[in-house]
């Protein structure tokens, strides 16, 4: 009686062998590590701000006071220059109530960075999942059908790569935000997060259609997809059974890179003025709050800087190591 297959005869396919060569890469796991942390944090901005700071990190609190080592602290304190003039928020006082000290407005620098992170992740994330599937349609459309259709896309793909990201991307946000997003019967206001979503999705997508195009072009002489044409297989079919399930591994090496470039983005727009709109808040926002503090109070801005480095690092760390993982002639070459 023949012995059912071991699971070392069973055949490993290419996602499980991805899966356990990234699970293998000490620096992706800990950048997901980090990752994973942020994105916890960031969820658990209201029960920080409420339940253990006690703070509304989105009320002016200038004339407020707090309880530091039982005595009455202001908020705001006078100046440390000879004549005292001005005032200047209270620093880090090493406490779970203005652990990272005030702004200029008297808010609460460590609860206002986790809710910038919910914004400013979300976004980021948001932003980077619809210019994959734009730059998937495009570079698909453009690579397998060729022709007129390649052609058209590719001019209107050059004519937006021909413009710097940031110009392009601060025109559009200057105009929506002065205006909102009218599409149709649908208007979408101001302050709605779909507006810098859809923004930076959309300056990114020349970036990530191009690789996508190279790789369905040459996906499109493969000999399973002339055999898929001999046969009479429709075209729409070919796409979605052959033709994407080649591009994924593409798709999902790219999506931390673009999340990475979206959070830049953000933050630079939100900077700005022209990105996350008041009463909300993001990593851009506070450090744009903490500009005029940089002397004085530099936690208010380095924060939310530090932030984007850890993320961005993290998240760039772990493109990486997707990278090596769907990389099938380097998992061969191990397996060897």
């Amino acid at each position: 009686m023949a012995k059912p297959p071991t699971d070392h005869a069973r055949p490993i396919g290419p996602w499980r062998r991805a899966i356990r060569v990234l699970r293998h890469n000490r620096a992706a796991m800990l950048a997901l590590g980090v990752l994973g942390c942020m994105v916890l944090c960031s969820v658990l901005a209201p029960f920080y701000a409420h339940t253990i700071a006690g703070v509304d990190p989105f009320t002016s609190n200038v004339a407020g006071s707090i309880t530091l080592n039982g005595q009455e602290v202001d908020i705001m304190q006078p100046n440390d220059n000879p004549l005292h003039l001005g005032l200047t928020p209270i620093g880090p006082t090493g406490h779970t109530t203005y652990l990272l000290g005030a702004d200029s407005q008297g808010r609460d620098v460590a609860a206002r960075l986790l809710y910038g992170g919910r914004n400013s992740l979300l976004i980021s994330a948001c932003a980077a999942s619809l210019c994959l599937m734009l730059a998937g349609v495009v570079g698909i459309a453009a690579g397998f059908f060729g022709g007129v259709v390649d052609s058209v896309l590719s001019r209107m793909m050059d004519i937006m790569w021909a413009v710097p990201v940031y110009l392009f991307a601060i025109s559009l946000s200057i105009v929506t935000v002065s205006q909102g997003l009218h599409i149709g019967p649908f208007v979408i206001e101001a302050n709605n997060l779909l507006i810098p979503i859809f923004i930076i999705a959309l300056v990114y997508v020349p970036y990530a259609a191009r690789p996508i195009r190279g790789r369905v072009m040459a996906l499109r002489q493969a000999e399973f997809v002339t055999a898929s044409r001999c046969l009479g297989v429709p075209q729409w079919r070919i796409v979605l059974h052959d033709i994407l399930p080649n591009v994924m591994t593409t798709l999902v090496v790219m999506g931390p890179l673009l999340m990475a470039l979206a959070l830049l983005a953000e933050s630079a727009l939100s900077f700005l003025s022209i990105g996350v709109q008041a009463p909300a808040a993001s990593w851009g926002t506070i450090i744009q709050d903490g500009e005029g503090l940089i002397y004085t109070r530099p936690m208010v801005a380095i924060a939310p800087g530090l932030a984007i480095v850890i993320v961005v690092l993290a998240l760039n760390i772990l493109g990486d190591g997707l990278r090596d993982a769907l990389d099938v002639r380097d998992s061969a070459h191990r397996n060897q």
